[in-house]
Formats: structure tokens, C-alpha cells, sequence
């Protein structure tokens, strides 16, 4: 008999994220490996890749600060975490949106709360930070946001347990993997394919087409080693060009964010893999 896991119980993000890869999971799934031993996620935004194969072991990094502190807070201080976040919600309206956003002072623990509040309640789920590194997205049109998702949070902590969380450059990932058993899931901000989708924002780090070079140049040397690399990035001649030694695959994706909402909905993008 095989019991089916409820979906609110089974481990996903805890975080809206654009660019996030829950909705392509099911199309990546023929393209991962069939067997490795150590998982490692550079870029780890809202972790879909990580939440969905749950590795026994994984060294999971990002460059944004605030990010790898709410996921190590998640991991180890949950219940704290879910007692804050009670509060917010008790609390939420726009002033007080406003007001949290615009205090980015804190211990840890509550400022993991804070990104937690302010991405279930801004605009989109969208995270934005301007040249001071600090957040300014407006707030949402939410009539009842899920701000405290006590299960999901508890789900998301036992999934993270066992994983290694730590602020890094993705290039980090060098010092790590050096053989078969490794595998890497690259998600780094996209090429911008036109001027009205130039978003590279995640922190105050910018990720330019330099970035996008050095990022080749590391998937290149640990494909070298014979890790297995996967990447995901914009369907564009510069990433095909780029990548063109690998294997590269067309996924269909659809674009949620964009100021011009006629060229929202159904595009390509692409997944490379080194093996």
C-alpha cells in the first residue's frame, strides 16, 4: 500500500521568489542525475530544486546575507520564528507594512521574521533591494496573506537539517566539488533578454554579463572534474553561445513579472547540463 504524503506536509519553499522553479520541477526531472552523494545549490533563492530532491546531504549557499540568516533561522529556531511571525500577522496593515520595512534593525531571529513578513505581504513576493542594500518593495494587494504557515515552516526545518547554509559567492562552490558523486544545481539571475527585464537585484551584489562569464568559466572547470552541472538561465543567443560546448535543453516557462503586461505569460528558457 502506498501512502500518499499530503502536499501542505511534504517540504517546499517557504518563500514567494521570483524566478522561483516550483512550476518547472516536473520538466527538470528527466535532466537530473540519476545518482550523486553530495548536493550543493550556489544560488539558493527560494530552494525549490533542494525542497523537491531532498538530498541527504547538501551544502546550500547565496550572497544575500539576509537570506542564508532566515534559512539558518528556519532550520534551527522555527518555533521562535513562528511565534514572531504570529505577531506580524496579528499586527499587519499598510502602515505597519511600512513601518517593518522600513526597520531592518534586529536580532537574528527577527530579522528573519521581517524577510518572512515582508515577502508573504509585498508586492509579488518580489525581493528588491536598492544600491544601500535596503529592501523597497511597495506593499500588496493581498485580502488574507498566508504570513505564518506553521506547517510548511516545520516541514521546511526538518528538510533543512542535515544541509550546510552559509553566505558565499557561488564561486565557492570550487573549494567543494571534485567529483561524480557531486552535483550542482545553478540558478543565477537571468541574462536580461530585453531593457524591460534587466533585474538583477536579488541583493546588492550585481550580476552583470562579466558574472555571467565567470559563472561559465566555474561550471566549465567542474565539469572538467566530471561533476555533474545543471544551469538555468534565459533562452538568449548570449547563454546559448556561452554553453554551447554543453548539452542544452528548452523548457517552457511562464513570465509573471514584467512592466509591460503584454509580454507576460508563455516563454522558453533554458537547462544545461554537463553530463
Amino acid at each position: 500500500m502506498v501512502i500518499q504524503i499530503p502536499k501542505e506536509t511534504s517540504p517546499r519553499p517557504f518563500l514567494k521568489w521570483a524566478g522561483g522553479k516550483t512550476r518547472l520541477i516536473q520538466q527538470y526531472i528527466p535532466y537530473f542525475p540519476k545518482s550523486y552523494k553530495n548536493y550543493y545549490e550556489p544560488f539558493l533563492g527560494g530552494g525549490a530544486v533542494f525542497f523537491y530532491l531532498q538530498p541527504s546531504t547538501a551544502i546550500l549557499t547565496d550572497i544575500n546575507a539576509e537570506l542564508i540568516n532566515t534559512y539558518c533561522c528556519v532550520r534551527d529556531r522555527v518555533e521562535e520564528l513562528i511565534s514572531l511571525l504570529k505577531e506580524h500577522k496579528i499586527r499587519h496593515d499598510k502602515d505597519y507594512y511600512y513601518s517593518v520595512r522600513n526597520n531592518s534593525g534586529g536580532t537574528d531571529i527577527e530579522k528573519a521574521a521581517r524577510i518572512i513578513y515582508l515577502n508573504k505581504t509585498c508586492f509579488n513576493g518580489l525581493y528588491r533591494v536598492n544600491s544601500q542594500g535596503k529592501f523597497n518593495v511597495p506593499l500588496g494587494r493581498y485580502e488574507n496573506p498566508n504570513i505564518c504557515s506553521e506547517v510548511l515552516l516545520k516541514a521546511a526545518s526538518e528538510a533543512l537539517s542535515h544541509a550546510e547554509i552559509k553566505q558565499t559567492d557561488f564561486a565557492d562552490v570550487l573549494n567543494y566539488a571534485t567529483s561524480s558523486d557531486d552535483f550542482i544545481y545553478f540558478d543565477p539571475p537571468y541574462y536580461p533578454v530585453s531593457e524591460t527585464s534587466y533585474f538583477t537585484a536579488y541583493s546588492s551584489y550585481s550580476f552583470a554579463e562579466d558574472q555571467q562569464v565567470q559563472l561559465k568559466d566555474v561550471f566549465e572547470k567542474l565539469a572538467g572534474r566530471g561533476v555533474k552541472v545543471m544551469l538555468s538561465n534565459s533562452d538568449c543567443e548570449f547563454i546559448r553561445n556561452l554553453y554551447s560546448s554543453f548539452h542544452i535543453h528548452t523548457i517552457s516557462a511562464s513570465r509573471a513579472i514584467n512592466s509591460n503586461a503584454k509580454k507576460r505569460g508563455r516563454i522558453t528558457e533554458l537547462l544545461v547540463t554537463s553530463y
